[in-house]
């Protein structure tokens, strides 16, 4: 007969006094005694504990692996802790796996920017050796164009600071906030909206005095129901720390959605782990957004972490930020679109990249951004085209950026473009006089 397995992490405790002993052999169950002369029955269950994950790899990685951490096993480079420890993070680092412009070198001599540099192995692997213009290189490669303040930009663009009630936490729209857990990444993006609050934590990425204010603020505002866990990246806390924040939030009546938002799997998809999966699905209702830039993200890797995310029960959406020479074009826009429909990612923002110091030479104008909506809606899948937003500066909020559909109005009809831009009518009933203003005429359904 077949022993029973059980993985180390799913063993649930016997009854009120029974124990649990483990040894060589595997774990003893002893329940508790049922009288005064009752024997103990033991029953012997072999125990594992989990392997290291069998995680896909995709050729660049591979290869890019053997020959820059030739002694680096797999199980290792798996590992997001070790992914963690060897980020490149300084120009005599980064020159050992590309071949740096002039450009790029003295970005890094001058420490140029707001942004810290930082990039993993993984996602370091994805980059082009030899081309300073590949679209995922920019995104996290400095470069002297940073050293230029253009007008509007600020250090705060969205006045996040302004909408601050305690330390980390920003109450902007009525019933939700934003919970700036960290000020870490894996990764940091050259066009981080908040470059003023990365990296300068001085060693430790998280404040547990810091959670319990606004905590403490979340429980003493019930007008509160969702929470955005963000920063830095969420994801980059050990699993005891988000499951310590999951918790407290889970505890407040009034809080019914908890949000995460985070770049770990395009960057960091080891950090997708069986235990941290188990973990969040104790919490729902949870959702993820996920940032992505460019279909060239969408590994192997990063379709085998978000799958186990889908497979956890957490719906994910997926955000982008719109570039200048990295995804402003619609046929780029179209396979990353349809790329994350396919790991199981819903297209959710389409963002105008922020006007951060130093941010020029990525923004596109907005006329771009309505150009990539036209070019998706009506051509490809609903599901596949994005809400395109700005937000704000100054704290305005998200505000929908639509192409002209409605053409206008003639003998009562509306008139509208289609996505091949051709004019159809609609039979508007339009607002009834002496009626509120925009109430719409019911249908005379009479019959004589």
């Amino acid at each position: 007969m077949e022993q029973d397995m059980l993985n180390a992490d799913d063993l649930e405790p016997p009854g009120r006094g029974g124990t649990i002993l483990i040894g060589q052999e595997g774990v003893m169950l002893v329940p508790p005694a049922e009288g005064k002369h009752a024997k103990k029955t033991l029953k012997l269950v072999s125990i594992r504990k989990d392997p290291p994950p069998k995680l896909p790899c995709n050729p660049s990685s591979l290869a890019f692996r053997r020959f820059f951490f030739p002694d680096v096993t797999t199980a290792q480079w798996n590992d997001w802790h070790w992914q963690l420890r060897h980020r490149f993070r300084d120009l005599n680092a980064l020159s050992r796996i590309l071949l740096l412009s002039d450009n790029e070198k003295e970005a890094m001599r001058q420490e140029t920017g707001q942004v810290p540099m930082a990039v993993t192995p993984y996602y370091a692997s994805l980059l082009e050796r030899d081309n300073p213009e590949q679209p995922l290189r920019r995104t996290v490669v400095p470069s002297m164009a940073e050293r230029n303040i253009c007008s509007g930009e600020s250090a705060d663009p969205l006045g996040e600071e302004h909408d601050s009630p305690v330390p980390g936490l920003v109450h902007r729209y009525p019933d939700r906030v934003l919970f700036l857990v960290t000020d870490y990444c894996s990764t940091y993006c050259r066009y981080c909206t908040r470059s003023r609050i990365l990296g300068h934590a001085g060693g430790s990425h998280y404040s547990k005095a810091r959670w319990e204010k606004a905590v403490s603020y979340i429980e003493n505002t019930p007008a509160v129901r969702d929470v955005l866990l963000s920063g830095g990246d969420a994801l980059t806390l050990p699993d005891d720390k988000l499951e310590w924040l999951l918790r407290r939030l889970r505890r407040i009546p009034h809080v019914e959605i908890i949000r995460i938002g985070t770049k770990a799997p395009a960057v960091l998809p080891q950090r997708v782990t069986p235990a941290l999966t188990r973990m969040l699905k104790r919490y729902h209702p949870l959702w993820m957004s996920l940032h992505f830039t460019h279909p060239s993200e969408l590994t192997p890797e990063v379709a085998h972490a978000c799958g186990a995310l889908a497979d956890a029960g957490i719906p994910l959406g997926s955000q982008t930020v719109l570039l200048a020479g990295i995804n402003d074009n619609v046929q780029t826009m179209k396979e990353l679109m349809h790329g994350l429909l396919k790991i199981r990612l819903r297209p959710y923002y389409l963002y105008q990249c922020d006007p951060i110091l130093g941010s020029g030479h990525f923004r596109t104008g907005v006329e771009k951004g309505l150009e990539i909506i036209q070019g998706l809606r009506g051509h490809t899948s609903g599901y596949a085209v994005p809400s395109y937003v700005i937000d704000a500066p100054g704290g305005g909020g998200k505000i929908p950026m639509l192409p002209e559909y409605v053409v206008g109005r003639e003998g009562g009809d509306l008139l509208m473009r289609n996505y091949e831009g051709k004019i159809y009518r609609y039979p508007d009933p339009g607002p009834v006089a002496g009626s509120n203003r925009g109430a719409w005429r019911p249908a005379d359904r009479s019959t004589g």
